[in-house]
């Protein structure tokens, strides 16, 4: 059984930096597709960025530039590293595992940006 706890949200100015962590825990973190999804209030959840497992990243065009998502295979985590926010990019923040027919979502983090 995976399991995904986030952390690292919280409230920021715009222009403000904040890095969202995902701890993976249960077995073979190496070979899952793991990616970042939001959802604002009344919107549809969607994908923020992408890594496989080999590396590849992919982001939503709202974000290229500002965001970097990243994995570290020797702590089971993945991050997203958000500068330059914005208020719309305020949401809730879901981490997502995925391994073919598998699906894994993490409880969510909020980020807020407000002056």
């Amino acid at each position: 059984q995976v399991q995904l706890v986030e952390s690292g949200g919280g409230s920021v100015q715009p222009g403000g930096s904040l890095r969202l962590s995902c701890a993976f825990s249960g077995r073979l973190f190496s070979i899952y597709n793991m990616g970042w999804y939001c959802q604002a209030p009344g919107k549809q959840r969607e994908l923020v960025a992408g890594i496989t497992s080999g590396g590849r990243t992919n982001y939503a065009d709202t974000v290229k530039g500002r965001f970097t998502i990243s994995r570290d295979k020797a702590k089971n985590t993945v991050y997203l590293q958000m500068n330059s926010l914005k208020p719309e990019d305020t949401a809730v923040y879901y981490c997502n595992a995925g391994l073919g027919g598998l699906r894994y979502w993490g409880q969510g983090t909020q980020v807020t940006v407000s002056s």
